[in-house]
């Protein structure tokens, strides 16, 4: 999870080139991979994010232009392209606000049911000529033939290689695990739909009463937008803007919960995920963290 060194200079002069000359070019709050500025040009308020590749943004830029709505605001993309060093780069339209994970526990009630809405919104998007199943690229092609095939990569030692991570994972806990995902698989349905893919937390703004944003599109796939509802409730232990959003639909949202086995199924894959991304990088605390979500789910 290297983020890229950015140099300031040559940031501006690439900014200044594409939208004209720039202000208040200030470092704000980075991504897992991403590093993030805000800055002003001509009178409007924008955010540019900088990752060693383009794919991610390209994402951004397609959900912007095929499901940005009132009931679903998504930034606009006014800029992608190249630094001088090769890395990404991609402005935006800044949006007000900020994101759930900075609001303290006495903020969040207030926002739980407009992120029901947005989710709501999410699910009912039209997927239009998008094709496939899992996660999609920047022409709206996904990677998996079925939605299953996708829940059960995770599985598939060709794409995700668990044999060399013994040093890192105890590796009969983790085939536990993929067996479980394994069977819970067979009985998910072939849904297509829009899914986030990682939706929650630091990619929802607010003004402390509606939504006013939701960013980074990177990790959106298509199909059984309950996904969306078991990474909320997967996380929920680990971040209190999850946990009042996992409470709210307990209270509110009941339909939601009542595909158990689903849902478990899901909050496995996206487990598993977790796990051997953070193997690969060496990031133990959060690997031993997971591994216990699971078992305890």
């Amino acid at each position: 999870m290297r983020k890229p060194i950015v140099s300031r200079s040559s940031l501006t002069a690439t900014i200044t080139r594409a939208l004209g000359e720039v202000s208040d070019l200030t470092q704000i709050t980075e991504g897992e991979e991403s590093r993030a500025f805000s800055f002003r040009a001509n009178g409007e308020n924008y955010i540019v994010r900088i990752n060693e590749t383009v794919n991610g943004f390209n994402k951004d830029a397609y959900a912007y232009q095929r499901f940005a709505t009132a009931a679903l605001p998504i930034p606009e993309v006014v800029a992608l392209g190249e630094l001088d060093n090769g890395h990404a780069y991609c402005v935006s339209r800044r949006a007000l606000g900020v994101t759930l994970q900075d609001l303290t526990r006495t903020e969040l009630p207030a926002v739980v049911g407009p992120v029901a809405s947005v989710l709501e919104a999410i699910a009912s998007s039209t997927i239009g000529t998008a094709s496939g199943y899992g996660p999609f690229d920047s022409q709206g092609r996904g990677a998996y033939a079925t939605w299953r095939d996708f829940l059960t990569a995770i599985a598939n030692p060709h794409q995700y290689k668990w044999n060399t991570l013994r040093h890192q994972v105890d590796v009969n806990r983790i085939c536990l695990l993929l067996n479980e995902v394994l069977y819970l698989a067979e009985q998910c349905p072939e849904v297509r739909q829009l899914v986030h893919g990682d939706f929650g937390s630091n990619n929802v703004l607010t003004d402390g009463h509606r939504i006013t944003g939701v960013i980074d599109w990177s990790e959106a796939m298509v199909g059984d937008p309950l996904y969306d509802v078991a990474n909320i409730l997967f996380w929920r232990t680990w971040l209190e803007c999850m946990e009042q959003q996992a409470r709210f639909f307990e209270v509110h949202c009941a339909d939601h919960l009542r595909p158990k086995e689903r849902l478990r199924c899901y909050q496995l894959r996206i487990g598993l995920e977790e796990i051997y991304e953070n193997a690969l990088h060496g990031t133990a605390d959060n690997v031993a963290w997971a591994i216990n979500r699971c078992e305890e789910l």
